[in-house]
């Protein structure tokens, strides 16, 4: 409110007897009144508050009133304000004329009018207040204009980001059925066939080796489709913190091994070589469970993406690590997509391979992370890629859960590796 605002006021005369006469005069609870004695002194102080009028004698020893009033009206911070200019000359010395070719209001001639003195001092600090008030107005709605701006960004932003988010709902459930699909799609024909089988009463198809061939068949699809399952609901588990590591003293090497073993039907599938170095003994504190999914996740890559070249793992430990490699010959993986293959739905792209959720290598990463292990990837275009886990030796691991892993990816990295899903698809 105007009323609040204090207002200070400026007086400059070279008497003390006059300064003390002028203060009595317009002083008030609403204002705050300075003493000069000279244009020095007044400088000082100018450059110091913001005054809401100043009244200056204009004889004064040294710098009179009018070389104030011109210095005053030269620099930035002081030439808005009201001058009143005060004297005790006579009128035939046109004082008043110079006085307004120096940029004053007013010119007072004494002795003073006392009831005109206090009148245009009111006046004058009226008007500063309302110039006052008028300013605070304008930086209170040019600050309200900013954060409505804000705002507005802020919405316009959330509103992108729940487009984005409905957008990456549809692209993950057409991909998820795209995945889906696959499995079931073999096991429906696998029942159909059969049961043309049996409605031609067709026993020959039902032999021994026969059936032996379509439970393999019936397995390897059915594991797809809990694999996929199981990767969806582990990522739901990174999410919400519950992605539980629950360790045991194992051996890594016998883990590997059986596992490679697990493998030898996708391994004869993909037509490449295998190879494992060992050590006899690597043993530590970990999940076997998830551990197992980590080695699962990286020979699936290997296979999928080695282009029928060999395949070489190893198991070894140095002094603080157990390390598992997988080296694969195939298409490789440029620097660029090295930084982003370990987020969520991240593949490399590739025309010839268009299968999996882009999930292995994030849930992989957040379980050895988990384990306070790393998992790095050395790569190059067209000559393989090298995958490498280290897990600490040392009793280090307790039940670690999801939240002590790194947080999920930004949505924006994860949309776009969506629409680069959809359109290996397509």
């Amino acid at each position: 409110m105007p009323r609040d605002i204090q207002a200070k006021l400026l007086i400059v005369d070279d008497l003390p007897e006059n300064l003390l006469a002028l203060e009595a005069l317009i002083r008030g609870d609403d204002r705050e009144v300075f003493k000069a004695l000279s244009a020095d002194e007044a400088l000082s102080l100018l450059l110091q508050h913001d005054f809401a009028l100043a009244i200056i004698d204009v004889q004064m020893p040294e710098m009179n009133g009018f070389g104030l009033a011109e210095l005053m009206r030269g620099t930035e911070k002081t030439r808005s304000i009201p001058i009143i200019f005060v004297s005790a000359a006579g009128r035939e010395r046109n004082y008043a004329f110079t006085g307004y070719e120096n940029g004053a209001v007013d010119f007072l001639h004494k002795p003073l009018d006392t009831q005109a003195v206090k009148s245009k001092v009111n006046v004058f600090v009226e008007l500063y207040r309302q110039r006052k008030a008028m300013k605070e107005q304008v930086v209170a709605l040019e600050q309200s204009r900013r954060e409505q701006e804000v705002l507005l960004q802020q919405l316009e932003a959330t509103r992108g980001e729940l487009e984005q988010a409905v957008r990456m709902r549809d692209d993950f459930m057409s991909i998820v059925a795209h995945e889906v699909r696959t499995p079931l799609n073999g096991l429906i024909l696998e029942t159909q066939l059969r049961k043309m089988h049996l409605a031609r009463d067709n026993a020959a198809a039902f032999s021994l080796d026969k059936v032996r061939a379509m439970v393999e068949r019936d397995e390897r699809q059915i594991k797809s489709l809990i694999r996929l399952i199981e990767d969806m609901l582990d990522v739901s588990r990174i999410r919400t913190g519950k992605l539980s590591i629950r360790p045991t003293r194992f051996n890594l090497t016998a883990l590997v091994e059986n596992l490679l073993r697990n493998f030898q039907p996708q391994i004869a599938v993909a037509e490449c070589s295998l190879t494992c170095m060992a050590e006899p003994a690597v043993e530590g504190l970990w999940d076997e469970f998830r551990i197992e999914q980590v080695v699962s996740n990286l020979l699936t890559n290997a296979l999928r993406y080695g282009g029928k070249g060999p395949i070489e793992v190893r198991v070894y430990k140095t002094p603080e690590h157990a390390c598992i490699e997988v080296q694969d010959h195939g298409i490789g993986i440029s620097e660029e997509n090295q930084k982003r293959i370990f987020q969520q739905f991240e593949r490399v792209s590739s025309k010839a391979v268009a299968s999996g959720l882009g999930l292995g290598l994030f849930i992989s990463e957040q379980i050895v992370t988990a384990h306070g292990g790393t998992i790095t990837v050395d790569s190059r275009l067209n000559e393989g890629a090298l995958f490498r886990v280290c897990l600490p030796l040392q009793k280090t691991v307790l039940d670690k859960t999801a939240e002590q892993t790194q947080p999920l990816r930004d949505p924006k990295v994860v949309s776009a590796a969506i629409d680069r899903t959809k359109a290996s698809h397509e």
